[in-house]
């Protein structure tokens, strides 16, 4: 997925929806399919049906961490806290870092469906976002000739 800057406008937008939701619902579920997941193309109806199935039934945690690895596969529920009344839950690519060193996208609620997905948001945020960051390093073009290290490391 190519990086979209309105992307980041309708995940903010989304954000707030989800924040000012009480509950999971189907059609709240669908919104954020739709708006900030892009993986259902080869299986939407599939997907979308079982995970409609799942909150139908009550299971909203199950719909959302499926959610989670159908769409961010790399990404693992790191942690799930509750404190002062509101749920934290937090998403790791590289869950086996310590936290300290880990990234970690997180979202808060007083639901915790509400909250995996928050975090998911930020995940998706983070990786697009990434897409679009120059990286540290330019891009060198191959020379005729030698390359020799100067540094010293002494």
């Amino acid at each position: 997925m190519l990086f979209d800057p309105k992307h980041g406008q309708y995940l903010g937008t989304l954000e707030a929806e989800l924040r000012r939701a009480r509950g999971l619902t189907p059609e709240l579920m669908s919104e954020v399919m739709a708006q900030a997941c892009g993986c259902f193309a080869p299986h939407e109806e599939a997907a979308t049906r079982g995970i409609r199935r799942l909150i139908e039934a009550g299971a909203c945690v199950d719909a959302v961490l499926t959610l989670i690895a159908l769409e961010l596969p790399q990404w693992k529920l790191r942690r799930v806290l509750y404190e002062d009344g509101e749920w934290h839950c937090s998403l790791s690519s590289q869950p086996q870092l310590p936290i300290e060193l880990d990234e970690v996208a997180e979202g808060s609620h007083e639901a915790l469906p509400l909250a995996a997905l928050i975090a998911l948001l930020h995940a998706r945020r983070d990786l697009t976002g990434s897409e679009s960051v120059a990286t540290g390093v330019p891009p060198v073009n191959a020379s005729a000739g030698y390359t020799m290290c100067c540094d010293n490391f002494a």
